[in-house]
């Protein structure tokens, strides 16, 4: 009897052991999982009504059992994916187990219709897997409107880009050194937010007053649309050369335009004809010891519009240079900034004209609009020729022909509130009308030929 019931109690504490070590679940917060990707990219381009299918992992290195509170998809049954939870078709799961060491299936699918017109170039979403206290997301990614869609390009061959669909580029584009893209007119391009715009080589813009060629953020639909800040900008690095953006409109990126360093031959590094850069988080233009001509070009609503710096060759005509706060950007760095200096404060040769321009700014805290900063006794010639500007104290080192100081130039229309800028001159009397010089130029931003007595900025009144 004594042999039976030891022999009861070994089974019992066992099955008890065991059992125990069945039930039990790390709940440390800093117990891990490994899941199979962070993004899924479903990257096929959809001419037709599109489904596609992927998967994930979600794995338990663990020594121990570890239970998932939620697998969820974050868009609900609204999104235009689908999940399936180890077998369980399903927006969201709670309370999944996992054994040590053992992983489940997380299955993904997407169903895309390109005709939709109400859909986002690129449709997002997100599976949230929550354990212990902790938080891990997996992003979705997929194509919706037909378009091109490029996803780190570089451009190593010369290249053309036709006016068919819009481009919509994820991860950047880089224009490799002695490689030339073209963009015809008309062309439409949507930049994701991780996608810089990148020129080792020429970029040659052919946008024409009809059918201009247009660079913004990818993200339509309401509320983010408008946003500054949602794509990184366009960089001309020191080994580009001949670069033309004509009828180029530049808009929504953190930094519009960047180029660095001086130009590799006789021709200014970048050529900017009727060009608009505006809603530009950081800076419009950004200049470092480089080579830019700009003629007939509206630079708006930046947090600084332009930006010359460590010297450098520069003429802007007939260009409007104009920033008001509102909602989106606070007006309080000057529309133009200038200087001579590198950060180290090597300094280098200046030149840099404005003429028949308008540099003016409202709504904030910004009292000299035109900020020059002048280091060391080299060549440091900035000339402002016919031009209105803003400016309680301009720098002596600034020369003045025929300007303007302090008159508001009297746009024909700006609402703040509505975030609607008109730019023109001559429904008011301004003292931009007749005020210019004549230059040689074909015609104003919005193609119409000047008269013989001229009007400061990009636009001529008709």
């Amino acid at each position: 009897m004594k042999s039976f019931i030891k022999y009861i109690l070994i089974i019992s504490l066992a099955c008890t052991l065991f059992a125990c070590k069945k039930n039990t679940f790390i709940t440390d917060k800093a117990a891990s999982i490994t899941l199979g990707a962070d993004t899924l990219f479903f990257d096929t381009v959809f001419t037709s009504v599109g489904s596609i299918t992927q998967y994930f992992t979600i794995t338990n290195p663990n020594d121990q059992k570890l239970k998932l509170d939620a697998v969820r998809l974050i868009g609900g049954a609204n999104s235009a994916f689908k999940i399936n939870i180890d077998g369980v078709a399903a927006t969201q799961s709670d309370n999944i187990e996992i054994d040590a060491g053992d992983s489940l299936y997380v299955f993904v699918a997407v169903t895309i219709d390109p005709s939709a017109g109400n859909l986002p170039f690129i449709v997002q979403d997100s599976i949230l897997v929550s354990y212990n206290g902790n938080e891990k997301y997996v992003q979705l990614q997929a194509y919706g409107q037909n378009a091109h869609f490029l996803r780190s390009k570089i451009i190593g061959t010369t290249t053309i880009w036709k006016n068919d669909l819009p481009y919509v580029i994820s991860g950047g584009v880089l224009i490799e050194e002695g490689t030339t893209l073209i963009i015809e007119k008309g062309c439409r391009i949507y930049m994701h937010a991780d996608a810089p715009f990148i020129v080792d080589g020429t970029l040659v813009v052919n946008g024409t007053k009809t059918d201009s060629v247009i660079f913004r953020g990818d993200r339509l639909d309401e509320g983010y649309r408008d946003l500054p800040a949602s794509w990184p900008g366009i960089y001309f690095t020191a080994t580009s050369r001949n670069n033309t953006i004509r009828y180029g409109i530049i808009t929504n990126a953190y930094q519009g335009i960047i180029v660095n360093g001086p130009s590799v031959n006789a021709s200014p590094k970048l050529n900017l004809d009727k060009c608009i850069i505006d809603n530009i988080y950081d800076t419009g233009i950004m200049a470092v010891s480089s080579n830019i001509t700009a003629v007939n070009c509206l630079i708006s609503n930046c947090g600084l519009n332009v930006a010359l710096t460590g010297g450098g060759v520069y003429n802007f005509t007939y260009c409007t240079i104009a920033s008001y706060g509102n909602n989106y950007i606070e007006h309080k760095m000057p529309v133009t900034y200038i200087n001579n200096f590198d950060v180290d404060e090597n300094t280098y040769p200046l030149n840099a004209v404005f003429r028949n321009c308008i540099l003016w700014g409202d709504g904030g805290s910004v009292e000299n609009e035109v900020l020059s900063e002048k280091k060391g006794s080299g060549i440091y010639d900035v000339l402002l020729e016919n031009v209105l500007y803003k400016s309680k104290d301009l720098a002596s080192a600034i020369q003045l022909v025929n300007s303007i100081a302090n008159q508001d130039p009297l746009f024909d229309s700006i609402n703040t509130s509505r975030r609607y800028f008109d730019f023109h001159v001559g429904k008011k009397p301004s003292p931009a009308l007749d005020a210019a010089i004549q230059v040689s130029e074909n015609g104003d931003l919005d193609g119409n030929m000047r008269s013989t007595n001229p009007d400061i900025g990009c636009y001529e009144k008709q």
